[in-house]
C-alpha cells in the first residue's frame, strides 16, 4: 500500500471571507506600506527595540535568558517541542522560573502558555506531549498546554492517514515565543536541531507591550479552539466549544475566525486611538516647546521610526491576510526595486510564482540545495521529497529562462556542510537604495500549505532608521553568502538527477508539503 496514495483525497475549501482590497502604495519612502493598516493593527516602536539575531545557538541561549527572567507571562507558539537534551533543559528553565515565582509571592502571578499542533506534537511515544505534562501536573494554575488540530483531519481521512502524513493536511505553524513585553519572532521550532545547525531567521522586539499583548491574545484565541492537554495526557476541549474533528465543520470554522478576527480588529482600533492620542499631544508637545524652550522634550516619548505591522494567514478559518499583503508587496514592487525572498521549502503558489515572473522589481530568491533539506535523507518516500523541490525548482528555472527573465529573476541555494536550512522571509529595497526598509518575518514559506493549509503568522517590519536596515541588510547578506547562483548547468549534476516516477507524482501531491 503506498503512503502516497493516502493523500488523495482532495479536501472540501475552507469558509470564504470576502476582504477589500488594501488601497494604492503612498508614494514616499517607508510610510508608502501605511496601506497595511487599513488590514492590520500598526505598532509604532523605536528602531533600538529591534534586534536581529543571526545563529541558532544565540537564539537558544536568548530563550532561556528569557524564560528565566519572565515575571508575568511566558507564551510560545511552535509547531513541535522536541525531547532531547537541549529541549529539556528549556522545560528546566520554565519549573524552575514557576517555582521562583511561587516561592516569591506564595502565589505566583507568572502564567505560562504553551501552543503546539496535536498531530505533530503527538508524534511518538516520547512527544511533546509527553515533555510537558510534568509541568500541568506540578503547576496546574499556571500552565497551559493547547494542542490545535485542523479541522480539515476527520472522518474516514483521519483513520486512514498514518502517523507522520497525518501532519500533510494541515498544522499550526506559528512560530512565536514571548516573555513579559519582548517578543522572539521567527520560524525556528523548539527542537535541537533548530538551537545547533539548522539555519533560520530570528527578531527580538524588545520592550514591546502592545505587541506582546496582540500575540498573547492571538495565542489565546487559537487555544481557546485547540485541544487542551490534561494532567493524565488526555486531552479535551474547553466546555461549550465545538470540537475540530468531530463537531461540525463549518460551525468549528465559524467560531474560530470570528475569534482570531476578534483579537485583530480590537487591537486594530487601540492602535488607531493610540495614534490619534499620541498625535494629539505631539502637536501639544510641540507648542509647549515652543513656549518654555527645549525643557519640555524630555518628558516627551520619542517619535517611532520602525513600524511593526502582524501578518495572519489561517485559511481554513478563512482568513488571508498575509497572502493578500505578500501578493501587493510583490504586485506593487517598482522597477529596480530589489526583492530577496527565501524559504526552505521552494514550493511557490501559482499566484506568487505568476507575480515574480510577471512583474518589474529585480529577485533574489534564495532555497535550500537538496544536502541542506530538512528531509535529505529521510527514510522512506519521505526520502524524495528534496527531489520534488529540485523538480519544481528546475520548472520554474525553465519558466524564467523561457521568458528570458534570468537577468531579473535569479535562483540561488544555500548550501552549508554539515547544516540544514530553514529561513523564510523576504527583504524589500527600493529603487535607488543599497539598505532594505521592509523585511517579513515568521513562519511562513510563501507555498501551497502556508497560504491553504497551515496556521501562519509572520510581521512586516518597515523601518526608516538606517541602523536597523543595516541589521536587515548584514542577515540577508550572510544568508546568501553561503549560496550558489543556479544556473542550467546545476541541473545537469548527478545530485540533481529526478527519478521518473518522482517527476509523475510531484504534481499529485506538491500542495501537501
Amino acid at each position: 500500500r503506498s503512503s502516497w496514495l493516502l493523500l488523495a483525497p482532495l479536501l472540501t475549501p475552507p469558509v470564504p471571507v470576502i476582504t477589500a482590497p488594501p488601497c494604492s502604495l503612498c508614494p514616499e519612502g517607508a510610510h508608502r506600506f501605511q496601506w497595511i493598516r487599513n488590514l492590520v493593527p500598526e505598532f509604532g516602536i523605536s528602531s533600538s527595540h529591534v534586534k536581529v539575531l543571526s545563529s541558532p545557538a544565540e537564539f537558544y541561549e536568548l530563550l532561556k535568558v528569557q524564560i528565566k527572567t519572565a515575571k508575568q507571562r511566558v507564551v510560545m507558539a511552535s509547531l513541535y517541542l522536541g525531547t532531547g537534551l537541549l529541549e529539556q533543559e528549556l522545560v528546566d528553565c520554565l519549573e524552575e522560573t514557576l517555582e521562583k515565582s511561587l516561592q516569591a509571592k506564595g502565589s505566583s502571578n507568572l502564567r505560562v502558555s504553551i501552543l503546539l499542533d496535536y498531530t505533530r506534537g503527538s508524534r511518538g511515544r516520547k512527544n511533546s506531549r509527553t515533555m510537558l505534562i510534568p509541568l500541568i501536573q506540578r503547576f496546574p494554575e499556571q500552565v497551559r498546554v493547547s494542542l490545535f488540530h485542523t479541522p480539515n483531519l476527520r472522518g474516514l481521512l483521519r483513520l486512514l492517514i498514518p502517523e507522520r502524513f497525518n501532519e500533510t493536511i494541515g498544522l499550526q505553524h506559528i512560530k512565536v515565543y514571548l516573555f513579559d513585553d519582548n517578543v522572539i519572532l521567527s520560524g525556528a521550532n523548539l527542537s535541537d536541531l533548530y538551537f545547533t545547525n539548522r539555519q533560520d531567521r530570528y527578531v527580538l522586539l524588545q520592550d514591546s507591550p502592545e505587541i506582546a499583548d496582540f500575540f498573547t491574545e492571538l495565542v489565546d484565541a487559537i487555544g481557546d479552539v485547540s485541544l487542551q492537554l490534561q494532567q493524565d495526557d488526555t486531552v479535551q476541549m474547553m466546555e461549550g466549544m465545538v470540537h475540530p474533528y468531530q463537531g461540525d465543520k463549518m460551525a468549528y470554522c465559524e467560531i474560530a475566525n470570528r475569534r482570531v478576527m476578534e483579537v485583530i480588529n480590537s487591537a486594530r482600533t487601540r492602535q488607531e486611538l493610540l495614534h490619534a492620542k499620541t498625535f494629539h499631544n505631539s502637536q501639544q508637545g510641540s507648542s509647549l516647546l515652543s513656549q518654555q524652550g527645549s525643557r519640555a522634550s524630555g518628558g516627551l516619548k520619542p517619535e517611532p521610526d520602525t513600524w511593526v505591522y502582524p501578518l495572519i494567514q489561517m485559511k481554513p478559518f478563512g482568513i488571508q491576510i498575509d497572502e493578500m499583503v505578500t501578493e501587493t508587496l510583490l504586485t506593487e514592487a517598482e522597477r529596480d526595486a530589489r526583492i530577496y525572498l527565501t524559504t526552505g521549502y521552494f514550493n511557490l503558489t501559482q499566484a506568487y510564482m505568476d507575480l515574480i515572473l510577471g512583474t518589474r522589481a529585480e529577485y533574489r530568491i534564495l532555497l535550500a540545495s537538496p544536502e541542506v533539506n530538512g528531509f535529505f535523507g529521510a527514510k522512506g518516500v519521505a526520502g524524495a521529497i528534496p527531489a520534488a523541490y529540485v523538480y519544481i525548482e528546475h520548472q520554474f528555472y525553465s519558466e524564467v529562462c523561457y521568458l528570458h527573465q534570468q537577468e531579473r529573476v535569479q535562483l540561488q541555494e544555500y548550501s552549508r556542510a554539515g547544516w540544514t536550512f530553514h529561513a523564510k522571509g523576504l527583504w524589500l529595497y527600493l529603487a535607488g537604495s543599497d539598505l532594505p526598509c521592509l523585511t517579513l518575518i515568521g513562519s511562513p514559506n510563501f507555498g501551497y500549505r502556508s497560504v491553504h493549509r497551515d496556521l501562519e503568522a509572520q510581521v512586516a517590519i518597515v523601518t526608516e532608521n538606517k541602523a536597523l536596515q543595516q541589521q536587515l541588510h548584514q542577515e540577508q547578506e550572510q544568508l546568501y553568502l553561503c549560496s550558489g547562483v543556479v544556473s542550467s548547468s546545476t541541473f545537469e549534476q548527478p545530485n540533481r538527477y529526478v527519478k521518473l516516477w518522482v517527476k509523475l507524482v510531484t504534481p499529485l501531491i506538491k500542495n501537501f508539503f
